[in-house]
Parts: C-alpha cells; structure tokens; sequence
C-alpha cells in the first residue's frame, strides 16, 4: 500500500479536492463576447449570468429612449449613450471579475455575485412605471425639474469628496485609508 494515501494506522484518504478558485464552479466568461453582446443592452449581461443588472441596463436604455420622445429631449437624449456605454464597459468588466482578470483594475467590490441593488432599481422603475400607467404620476410633467438631478448628483459627488479628504486627514500616511494606494 502507498504511504501518500494512507494515514498512519493504515486506512486510505481520498486526494483533496482542487483548491476553489475565482471560476470555481462556473464556467469562464470570455470579455470580448460579454462586449459584443453587448451591443444590444443586457444581452451581455445575461452572458454574465447577471439577469437582475441586464433587466436594468435593457430598460433603463429603452427608458431614456422614450423620455426623449415622450417627456423632454435634453436630458434622456445625453442618457442614451451614457447608459449605452456603460453598459458594453460593465460586460466586459463583469466578465473579467467573474473569472479573476481583474488585473490593474481597482473595482473595490467583488463584482461576481449580483448587488441587490439591480433588484431595488427594477423595482423602482416598476413602481414609477405602474404609477405613470395608472395616472398617478405624470412623467411628463416632470421634464420641467430634471435639473433637480444634476442638483442631486452634485451633492452626491461634493459629499463623496469631502468624506475622502476627512478620511485623508485622519490617515497617518496622508493618502487615505489604504497604504498601497
């Protein structure tokens, strides 16, 4: 009997099992086809294996496009190519984590399993959308105030910006909470 799968009073051990790694138990995701895919919103996503985050980029692309048409052309039309952009860049991202390429890239979050937080945007685009087909919300009433978004994303950014520099400033090293940034 071999010594390298026996223990010492004699019974046989199994070999291990391969050690998990980043693709553990999924099948490796190629970026190039995850973009290509892309090319209409959300198809590369579901490539991913991300159905939540493809429901989300398909109807967020969509909904701009009928905001151009239907309540104010300005700011839905500048959306358009944002949200279409955006989203060939997350396919191809999203592919890369899901397989562990994340290279140089810094994405803070693990990017492999889906953020509940494409679950909490479709239901609120649901929830808006079922308000403006019940005429309890008149969307295009509200292309007077869009405005208010850049207000609220300024904020957004201004407030993110002064949480960075506090935390700057409470580092020893000067240069925020992590020393190998």
């Amino acid at each position: 009997m071999s010594t390298a799968n026996s223990s010492p009073g004699g019974s046989y051990l199994p070999p291990l099992p391969p050690a998990p790694g980043p693709s553990a138990g999924r099948s490796q995701r190629n970026p190039w086809i995850a973009l290509l895919l892309s090319i209409f919103p959300g198809v590369g996503q579901l490539y991913n294996g991300q159905p939540a985050k493809a429901f989300v980029f398909f109807f967020g692309w969509v909904g701009c496009i009928w905001g151009a048409a239907e309540v104010a052309g300005l700011p839905f039309g500048l959306l358009i190519p944002f949200v279409y952009f955006y989203n060939l860049v997350d396919a191809y991202r999203s592919a890369c984590c899901l397989n562990g390429q994340t290279g140089d890239l810094d994405l803070g979050k693990d990017q492999a399993m889906e953020s509940p937080a494409w679950g909490v945007g479709l239901v609120v685009l649901g929830m808006v959308l079922l308000a403006s087909n019940l005429g309890w919300l008149r969307l295009a009433a509200l292309r007077d105030y869009w405005p208010v978004l850049l207000i609220a994303a300024g904020g957004v950014f201004l407030y993110g910006s002064v949480q960075r520099k506090k935390s700057a400033e409470r580092s020893p090293l000067g240069i925020g909470d992590d020393p190998l940034a």
